[in-house]
């Protein structure tokens, strides 16, 4: 029997928010009121691709934000439990499920060398277009009203994922969503790594 671990992206696998981080990536290091307000709550993704639109206004290329996503800091203990995770994918699967997307996420586990440590990542899709611009699309479509419009998490898990012992480390508790699964409360990769050692009786 596999274990399958779930992750969140932002604050969990990494230690900032892959959204924000990204204005690193402009010259002034900071957005201008106008995009600023142009968030409504529950519309983070359509926001983020105003924020991608403004960043590619500014001339920033890909190359240059793809550096910038590359230097985000992973959560303390991570690196070791996805080190361990790779160890043993004979008994570990693991899957990340983010509000982010696809490009942030690639780029992150990329230049970390953490790829083969994750079967699959469910998550926004995003792409340049022929102007340089990142575009950002919503994951899915759901009824859910504790989740954002672009992803349900609980959704993703009931409809894609089909294993038999669940390990979830998400962000927050309503990214649970009524979940029956075993919730680990941490601080640190190293906490999740040693339940996980104790649960595959490592």
């Amino acid at each position: 029997m596999k274990t399958l671990m779930v992750f969140d992206f932002d604050h969990t696998v990494v230690d900032d928010n892959s959204d924000t981080w990204v204005i690193r990536s402009l010259p002034s290091q900071t957005l201008p009121d106008s995009v600023k307000k142009s968030y409504r709550k529950g519309q983070w993704t359509e926001f983020m691709g105003r924020v991608m639109k403004y960043i590619g206004e500014q001339e920033v290329s890909p190359d240059s934000i793809r550096s910038v996503m590359e230097t985000i800091p992973f959560t303390a203990g991570m690196k070791d439990l996805l080190t361990f995770i790779s160890e043993h994918k004979s008994t570990i699967d693991c899957i990340v499920i983010s509000d982010s997307n696809s490009l942030f996420i690639d780029w992150i586990i990329q230049a970390s060398g953490f790829h083969a440590a994750i079967d699959q990542v469910y998550t926004n899709p995003a792409k340049f277009n022929e102007l340089g611009y990142m575009e950002v699309q919503n994951y899915h479509s759901h009824d859910c009203d504790q989740c954002s419009v672009n992803l349900c998490k609980k959704k993703v898990l009931e409809e894609g994922v089909h294993l038999e012992k669940l390990l979830v480390t998400l962000q927050d508790q309503k990214d649970n969503s009524s979940l029956r699964a075993k919730v680990i409360a941490w601080s640190s990769g190293t906490d999740i790594l040693e339940e996980l050692k104790a649960s595959i009786k490592f």
